[in-house]
């Protein structure tokens, strides 16, 4: 009768029971660790509830011209910057017509105070900010600051209007949660979230200079987003929103924000004078790397390489002098070259401050008081016999007149050819060598007698000029003469 059917052991019932008890318990675990998931993630519902009316949406129109239409911007180096300028492109050869330019920004006073981004408001003609319930304010500039990026407008309004309570930047931690408000693409009061990436990134370009220590985040922020808030969990606000990088001019990951520290410091001057004032030290720097640093007897790359000191600057008056290492400035401790610019120009000007300097092997320190940054602060930037000195696989001979024209310099060799030890070190074709081991080099003889000093294991730094399509960039290189 029951042929073809088994009947179950009490051992194989009790497997059974065991198998589907565990299944059922893992079940359970999962759904409570996935409700526990849930429960610890932030609900940013009433923060945005409690902030979105001092968050505005702005509009500027003004003449349209070559330098708002760029394509490509300022710093070869940075290429790939998005700068929200509006819709990109353009034919400059068009006749001029009037410009949209969308961003974002937040009133910092009940009196109609806001901040936003300079390249928003930049030469606009008219500005329109319009609140989250459509009502609309013509906006008056107090003053920009293009090298922060920052703009304050003023607003009349008949009654008092919402206002963003302001955090600080020096507690933002790495990792902690932000959201962002704005107007990206045009769609009024959108909100995205993430994470802090990273603090304090230098992104240094021709037209801001390397004035602002970034905050980097992974909220997806787009054309539109610009000048617009970046909060805590606190509701406080953090930083301005202002720069992506991106391959395609879209988010990909990677936004920046302006620390709200930096904006309020440009603030309180732009409604004091209609301008920032920022301290002007008047040295040329560069990063540190680890052949550099070891080539000057410093145990690891740490503060700002001085490459050029400038006549008649602060610095030049305090004594500091061409490869000093900068190490601290006004008690901050400098890591990174990046860093010096930042605390520079949030000194005051007039001011006297400590500089702690690597020299000679040992550190030294100076008095150094700040003059004021000049709007375009620039490094003061013939030829000899057709003879060739060769060394390290390079080759080099006396630049021709206009080649030393076009350099800004008066004297140097150029590298004619670079092949062995010198092209792997990164020398090419028209390199121009200005100063080797801390000598200026002039003409062949100063080059040959360097050489001859240098001995097996020797590393030997090398400054040099090189053109670029933004001109010649001085930078330093190392030769690491390899032991017999």
């Amino acid at each position: 009768m029951n042929e073809g059917r088994r009947s179950t052991s009490p051992a194989e019932a009790v497997c059974t029971g065991t198998r589907v008890y565990l299944s059922y318990a893992l079940f359970f675990v999962a759904l409570g660790l996935a409700s526990l998931a849930q429960a610890e993630l932030p609900d940013f519902s009433g923060l945005v509830e409690e902030n979105e009316a001092a968050v505005v949406n702005i509009s500027s129109s003004g003449p349209r011209n070559a330098r708002s239409e760029r394509r490509m911007p300022y710093d070869e180096r940075l290429e790939e910057f998005y700068r929200f300028f509006g819709p990109p492109g353009g034919d400059e050869r068009q006749a001029p017509r009037a410009r949209q330019s969308l961003g974002s920004g937040f009133i910092i006073e009940e009196d109609g105070y806001i901040l936003t981004n300079h390249h928003v408001v930049d030469e606009a003609s008219e500005i329109i900010v319009r609140m989250s319930d459509r009502t609309e304010y013509v906006a008056e500039v107090v003053g920009t600051d293009p090298r922060s990026d920052l703009a304050l407008l003023k607003v009349e309004a008949d009654e008092p209007l919402p206002f963003l309570e302001i955090g600080s930047s020096e507690e933002v931690r790495v990792g902690q949660w932000v959201l962002a408000i704005g107007s990206p693409f045009g769609f009024d009061y959108s909100v995205t979230a993430g994470i802090v990436s990273a603090k304090g990134r230098s992104l240094n370009t021709r037209r801001n200079g390397d004035y602002v220590p970034f905050i980097q985040t992974d909220v997806a922020i787009n054309p539109g987003n610009s000048g617009g808030p970046l909060f805590n969990l606190d509701g406080e606000v953090i930083g301005i929103n202002s720069q992506i990088y991106s391959n395609s001019g879209g988010f990909m990951g990677v936004s920046f924000a302006i620390p709200i520290d930096v904006a309020m410091e440009v603030t309180s001057q732009l409604k004091e004078n209609g301008k920032v004032a920022r301290g002007w030290l008047g040295v040329e720097i560069f990063e540190l790397t680890r052949d550099l640093a070891e080539g000057f007897g410093l145990e690891r790359p740490r503060g700002a390489f001085v490459a050029g000191v400038l006549d008649g600057s602060p610095a030049a008056a305090a004594g500091l002098q061409e490869e000093d290492i900068i190490l601290e400035f006004g008690g901050h401790e400098i890591s990174r070259s990046g860093e010096l610019p930042q605390w520079v120009g949030r000194s005051a000007v007039g001011k006297a401050y400590e500089v702690v300097v690597f020299r000679g092997g040992r550190e030294v320190t100076l008095s150094v008081t700040l003059g004021e940054l000049p709007d375009n602060p620039m490094l003061a930037r013939g030829g000899g016999a057709p003879r060739q000195a060769d060394a390290f696989g390079m080759t080099v001979a006396p630049p021709s007149a206009q080649t030393l024209q076009q350099a800004g310099i008066e004297a140097g060799i150029e590298v004619i050819r670079a092949e062995g030890l010198a092209g792997d070190s990164g020398f090419i074709r028209g390199d121009i060598v200005v100063r080797m081991r801390g000598v200026a080099i002039q003409e062949l003889e100063d080059f040959s007698r360097v050489v001859a000093q240098v001995t097996p294991g020797d590393i030997v730094p090398i400054r040099i000029l090189r053109q670029t399509r933004r001109g010649y960039v001085a930078q330093y290189l190392t030769l690491r003469v390899p032991d017999e």
